[in-house]
């Protein structure tokens, strides 16, 4: 079954720990709004099959209410640009 979803990319506030794993501290929307990220609930692989691209899925808590931030690996062909960060939000009309 097909969502009805759109991805918006989003800059993301992010800290690497010394064994190098990534944490989002907050989402930066293009209009300037940032919306800090209160607790990571859950981190787990999310590939794309639909976009053929690897990549993962946090579980996050923003305002009490938990939502999917999700990191989109790029190709190895582009060695300076590691990802990029998305969310999904309903397709409007």
């Amino acid at each position: 079954m097909k969502r009805n979803r759109d991805r918006v990319y989003v800059k993301v506030n992010t800290d690497f720990d010394s064994t190098g794993y990534m944490w989002p501290r907050s989402i930066v929307w293009s209009d300037g709004r940032i919306f800090k990220i209160d607790e990571i609930r859950d981190f787990r692989p999310a590939d794309s099959l639909e976009h053929h691209r690897s990549g993962d899925c946090y579980t996050v808590v923003i305002r009490g209410e938990e939502r999917h931030l999700f990191f989109e690996k790029t190709s190895e062909l582009f060695a300076s640009r590691v990802g990029r960060w998305f969310v999904e939000c309903p397709v409007s009309k």
